[in-house]
């Protein structure tokens, strides 16, 4: 019986230990995969750069977890584990970050205007009222033809979006053939102009409109000048050497005119037109020879019209000298060009011929003055018509007589007085027999040029003529206009020793408040449109919220006076700062007594650097600054202030 005992403990110990090893095994055998499919996994993962993801595993399924920079990242994680287990394997548990918002898009748009019409392509704030945007534009350029090619995203539009739109639409307006680029702190204008002076006059009049933290970038050509005929004269006289008329081909040719000129003891930098219109590519090297010519012989003109010289030597000229210079210059001169070389006689001191004259004469004040000799009762008609017709009709007086034995090319000299005379802001043309002079000031640089093209298309190049028009910036109309920083000096000195006042507690102007902004009008209808802040402060007593909302009354009041006294107030602004700005102290009565007043300040955008703009920088997102204050809330106003 005891043997059959041991024998039934020893089989069942035996399978026990059995049972031991294999569960022991197994548990080893489960622990190797698990370890194997996790190490596999992550160098998998690593490979690929994802160090975000994490592995774990549980028997034969393998884990994924951690946060994926977006879902494609989260994807291709799992694609990886499941190429190297089997996928029915991995377990996701992985999230994705939470994307940041959308930044709002940068609304432009791009404005194309030619002669068939205007294009509109870009992209605007959906509340922009659309057919409000065509109408404007439609009146800014007399109902052109629109396509409108706009995009729209419900996005809020930037503050400084409507006021860089309608400085976009004013550009547009006087710029039939343009480009004009405007987003919310830009407007670019490409564009191309008549002449130089129209181009002048625009820019001027976009850099005094520009809104305050819109940018302003200018991009405006002119054609050169057709020039016709192409002339250019210069003369040495007892007042020296000068140009009374400049024209050159290119660039280059003008300095090399210049310094010929500077050669011939002309002083200080000439004016000199470049233009279309030479007559040879080789004008230039004529001009030089025969400006270095006329500097040889001393004194007298040389005059180039189109192709034809024609040297003009000072009486009295020795003839052996005159003889050189003339065959020097002939042998030299490029192909195509003719000279024509004259030396008067010496002055005969004894007899002093009568000569018949006639004289146009423009005071400073715009009155003409019409005298000496004419042909004809008809004539003496036609040229108080054309003066009429160049000046104010009722500024015209005539005193000249008909009379008898004047040349047959007298009624063209007449009417070409007049017509020289018109170039001028005043001064007097005369013409006689053989010559004419003119004399005068301009507000216009180029007068001069146009006056000597004139005389010798009317009067031929080889006859002389002797002018002498000086520009004069301050009847330049556009280079006159004060500069917006002088326009806010002049204000603020009307203000030195005196104030606009208004009655106590009120924003109603006083007396002598009245009379301050007479003159305050005045100086702002010199300075034109310019962007200004009218300012109005207080002082600090009584409560807050009524000193700004006076202060804000007071200024929109001074604004209405103006608009009274005919100011173009469209870049005035008023703005009220109550007692946040002292500069005074405030516990005195003096004090309080300064602190209450009105300021005239400039509006000056802040500068920046260049940047992409247009569609092209659509993508583009940026921080802005934000510059504006709110002013004022309603209440009453306190009796101090």
């Amino acid at each position: 019986m005891s043997w059959r005992l041991s024998t039934i403990f020893s089989i069942g110990g035996a399978f026990a230990g059995a049972a031991a090893l294999s569960m022991l095994a197994a548990g080893f055998a489960v622990s190797a995969i698990e370890d194997g499919s996790r190490r596999a996994v992550r160098d998998a993962l690593d490979t690929q750069g994802m160090v975000w993801a994490e592995v774990g595993t549980d028997g034969l399924q393998v884990f994924l977890a951690g946060t994926a920079p977006d879902e494609a990242a989260r994807f291709a994680a799992l694609s990886v584990a499941g190429q190297v287990v089997d996928a029915t394997r991995v377990i996701d548990q992985t999230v994705v970050e939470e994307a940041e918002p959308l930044a709002p898009p940068q609304f432009a748009i791009e404005i194309l205007r030619n002669e068939r019409g205007i294009s509109l392509i870009g992209l605007v704030p959906a509340g922009l009222d659309r057919q409000e945007l065509l109408e404007d534009i439609a009146q800014a350029t007399d109902g052109a033809p629109v396509a409108d090619l706009l995009d729209a995203a419900d996005y809020p539009a930037p503050e400084s979006w409507q006021p860089a739109l309608r400085h976009a639409l004013h550009a547009l307006g006087s710029l039939p053939r343009s480009k004009i680029s405007v987003s919310a702190d830009r407007v670019s204008v490409t564009a191309m102009v008549d002449s130089a002076e129209e181009k002048r006059r625009i820019e001027t009049d976009l850099a005094r409109r520009s809104p305050e933290d819109v940018r302003l970038a200018l991009d405006i050509s002119a054609p050169r000048p057709v020039i016709t005929p192409f002339t250019l004269r210069f003369v040495i006289d007892e007042r020296g050497a000068r140009f009374d008329a400049c024209s050159a081909d290119t660039e280059e040719a003008r300095e090399h005119i210049l310094r010929a000129a500077a050669r011939a003891g002309q002083e200080g930098r000439a004016e000199c037109v470049v233009g279309m219109g030479v007559p040879s590519p080789h004008w230039a090297r004529a001009v030089e020879q025969a400006i270095d010519a006329l500097a040889r012989l001393g004194a007298g003109s040389v005059t180039l019209t189109d192709a034809d010289i024609s040297l003009l030597a000072k009486p009295g000229t020795d003839q052996a000298l005159f003889d050189d210079v003339v065959g020097t210059l002939e042998g030299a001169l490029p192909e195509v060009f003719a000279l024509d070389a004259t030396l008067p006689p010496p002055p005969d001191e004894k007899s002093a011929p009568v000569v018949q004259e006639f004289i146009a004469t423009l005071s400073p004040e715009g009155q003409v003055l019409l005298r000496g000799r004419i042909g004809s009762a008809r004539m003496r008609d036609t040229a108080t018509s054309l003066a009429q017709a160049r000046f104010a009709a009722d500024a015209v007086h005539v005193t000249a007589r008909v009379a008898e034995g004047l040349p047959e090319d007298w009624p063209m000299r007449v009417l070409l007085a007049i017509e020289a005379l018109s170039h001028l802001n005043s001064g007097a043309v005369t013409v006689t027999p053989d010559s004419a002079v003119v004399r005068g000031k301009s507000g216009r640089k180029e007068a001069g040029t146009a006056i000597a093209q004139l005389l010798v298309d009317r009067l031929g190049s080889s006859e002389p003529f002797d002018l002498d028009v000086t520009y004069v910036e301050q009847l330049d109309a556009v280079a006159a206009l004060p500069t917006p920083e002088e326009c806010e000096a002049r204000i603020a000195a009307v203000q030195d020793d005196r104030k606009i006042g208004f009655e106590p507690g009120s924003a109603r102007i006083d007396g002598t408040g009245a009379m301050i902004l007479d003159e305050i009008a005045e100086i702002l209808k010199e300075c034109g449109e310019i962007r200004m802040e009218v300012a109005g402060h207080t002082d600090s007593q009584g409560r807050e919220e009524m000193n700004a909302r006076l202060s804000l009354e007071r200024a929109r009041a001074v604004l209405d006076e103006l608009r009274l006294r005919r100011v173009l107030t469209s870049g005035l602004e008023a703005k009220g700062y109550g007692e946040s700005r002292p500069i005074a102290d405030n516990d005195t009565e003096e004090g309080r007594e300064t602190n209450r007043r009105i300021e005239f300040r400039l509006i000056r955008p802040d500068p920046a650097p260049e940047e992409q703009t247009g569609l092209e920088s659509a993508e583009d997102t940026g921080d802005k600054e934000e510059r504006k204050e709110e002013a004022g809330q309603d209440s009453t106003a306190d009796e101090q202030n």
